[in-house]
């Protein structure tokens, strides 16, 4: 599985469009969550991840990076091009 860590994804993260997908549950995204991010909570993710595009690269995150290492290897193998990110929101909380 590919993984970037916190501070190197943030510094792609402002100086280019990403597309992020955060799957941390819909309350801890409302509560907090980085502009542009799309919400996909992972336990609704085997029902709607047919709705990514395939031909994006999608940088996972959550809270920590446990939820979205789970994801990234369910995409992976669904054939989607996506990356964790180590750390997640609470390396985002911790700039």
């Amino acid at each position: 599985m590919k993984e970037i860590a916190f501070d190197e994804f943030y510094q792609l993260y402002q100086k280019e469009s990403l597309s992020v997908l955060d799957v941390r549950e819909v309350e801890e995204f409302e509560a907090l969550h980085l502009e542009g991010a799309q919400n996909l909570p992972l336990g609704q993710l085997a029902d709607i991840f047919d709705r990514l595009d395939k031909d994006l690269l999608y940088y996972v995150i959550c809270k920590s990076g446990m939820r979205s290492a789970r994801a990234c290897q369910f995409l992976a193998e669904k054939g989607y091009d996506v990356i964790n990110v180590q750390g997640g929101m609470t390396a985002f909380e911790n700039l």
